[in-house]
């Protein structure tokens, strides 16, 4: 088969998901096309690329772009753009927009696809009948804001969808269930992939015992949703307890300024380590040199850092949100608290410390062991060869 794959930019090695799939898919004989608004930020390397039309800039570097591509569009390919432009004259577009239309998604009009992916559910918006159009099927995911902030600012933004989806992705339950307060019909195949890690590259086969007693650690964007204020906060109340303890919180972001005078306000200078970006290689040192994992998001899809962290064997504490109660199991794998709570938080923190080694040593080994059974880049790759049948 030939799938196309609609991203922002072309993937990193880093952004696993996207990238062991392409490399399943290519590996069982299929062709992958990746569709991209961007292509300088991604280094990996994949069979074809196809970078959208820059409509930016000058009006007459626009001007000049867009008629090329629409001449180019309906003389070279003038079946698919007229079912496209007709298609979205049945859905009510105007005039304008059916032109742009057109034009914008003119690398993929060009392509014979059997599959159209979107990676992202806020890249189909006015692209909806381009599968239709150039007679492939459509399949777009939904990994969490997408589904779970986006639709709050723009009510009804997926209406258009639901009818003309052939399969869903979700990488959780909980964010199919997002998918019907949202208007979702029920009409496509809904089919859960979760995200998977290397389980080769994440362990701790060299049982690396971290420098200070009572290390924690969140690897995360520096955004409202990853709760890290709330994280503080619970710090915050265990400085007030005595505990002593530092945290390292990996990564960037524009609430660093707010985080860090959050830590500034909570007394929590001496105590909050933040490191920025950080290669792979440093943030597995990082992890080894931990012994919690806090991940206590108010917003969440699934999570990769945290199957990194339970696969490198460390205690893992997440909040509920989204589908971080399916990446740990509360009270199994890890521990599950409620979101906005840091009091709840704190009390879990004291909880987990009270723990004997051979309880704390429980856990880890379950953790791991599921994180390598369920969440490993081969069984994600069969996964998706699936989804296609």
């Amino acid at each position: 088969m030939r799938i196309g794959l609609v991203l922002p930019s072309i993937p990193a090695y880093s952004e696993t998901f996207f990238t062991n799939k392409i490399k399943g898919l290519e590996a069982h004989g299929h062709t992958v096309v990746i569709f991209v608004n961007n292509s300088k930020k991604g280094t990996f390397n994949t069979s074809k690329c196809k970078v959208a039309p820059k409509l930016s800039g000058s009006l007459f570097q626009v001007g000049s772009i867009s008629m090329f591509k629409l001449i180019y569009s309906f003389v070279f390919h003038f079946k698919k753009s007229k079912r496209l432009y007709l298609l979205d004259r049945k859905d009510g577009l105007g005039l304008f927009q059916r032109i742009k239309n057109i034009i914008g998604n003119s690398h993929i009009i060009t392509e014979p696809l059997d599959w159209l992916h979107f990676g992202f559910g806020t890249m189909v918006f006015n692209r909806e009948n381009v599968a239709k159009a150039i007679g492939a099927k459509m399949a777009v995911s939904f990994r969490g804001f997408d589904i779970g902030v986006y639709p709050l600012k723009n009510p009804g933004c997926y209406l258009r969808l639901w009818d003309k989806v052939d399969k869903i992705h979700v990488i959780s339950n909980d964010i199919s269930a997002l998918l019907y307060k949202h208007g979702y019909n029920g009409k496509a195949e809904i089919i859960k992939i979760t995200p998977a890690i290397d389980t080769f590259y994440f362990n701790n086969e060299e049982h690396q015992l971290p420098s200070v007693k009572n290390s924690f650690i969140t690897v995360a964007r520096l955004h409202w949703k990853k709760g890290l204020e709330y994280t503080l906060e619970a710090f915050a109340l265990l400085k007030k307890e005595g505990i002593n303890f530092h945290y390292t919180i990996i990564g960037e972001g524009e609430e660093y300024e707010r985080l860090k005078f959050a830590a500034y306000q909570l007394d929590l200078l001496d105590y909050v380590t933040f490191t920025g970006k950080i290669d792979h290689e440093k943030i597995k040192d990082e992890l080894n040199n931990a012994n919690i994992y806090i991940q206590y998001s108010i917003q969440e899809g699934f999570c990769n850092a945290v199957l990194e962290a339970q696969a490198m064997g460390k205690l893992c504490i997440v909040s509920n949100a989204e589908g971080l109660s399916e990446n740990v199991l509360d009270n199994e794998t890890g521990w599950v608290v409620p979101k906005c709570n840091p009091k709840a938080l704190a009390e879990k923190i004291q909880e987990v410390l009270a723990l004997s080694v051979e309880q704390k040593s429980s856990i880890t080994q379950t953790a791991q062991k599921r994180v390598r059974e369920e969440f490993n880049l081969e069984k994600q790759q069969q996964e998706f060869v699936g989804f296609y049948k």
